[in-house]
């Protein structure tokens, strides 16, 4: 499924954004782009179900629904990913509520292991096209 492949290479790339964020200290970038590389693996695993949201909070709602609630993945999946967005929110838009080094940090470990999880879960499905299908497009 081309989209689905589509999602987890952009995941991935945003990931790599993530580590550089932390890295010059830009702390609420970091914390954004982990976020959002949850965010796409989420969409990519609610496609596997012929699910689609038009929000954040809809895409959200709907992975505790369908892959948390029964125990697809783990509650601590489907928190860290709620945790994710408000922090995403409070880096892209408040002022005086700057992200903290430790906090971006944890971040992008749950960043990591939760693209780990759903990137797994779309193997073993068969949801995820070989890289071949990205590079053709």
């Amino acid at each position: 499924m081309k989209e689905v492949t589509d999602l987890v290479f952009k995941a991935e790339k945003f990931l790599k954004t993530a580590e550089v964020a932390l890295t010059v200290g830009d702390y609420d970038s970091c914390a954004s782009r982990c976020y959002y590389a949850m965010f796409f693996l989420a969409e990519a695993a609610l496609l596997t179900r012929g699910l689609r949201a038009s929000s954040h909070k809809g895409v959200i709602g709907l992975f505790g629904e369908h892959f948390v609630k029964p125990g697809i993945f783990g509650r601590g999946l489907g928190k860290v990913l709620n945790e994710a967005y408000d922090r995403r929110l409070r880096g892209d838009y408040a002022t005086g509520f700057d992200i903290e080094e430790e906090e971006a940090r944890r971040t992008l470990d749950e960043a990591r292991e939760f693209v780990k999880e759903v990137r797994r879960y779309l193997e073993e499905t068969g949801a995820l096209g070989t890289r071949g299908d990205h590079e053709n497009a």
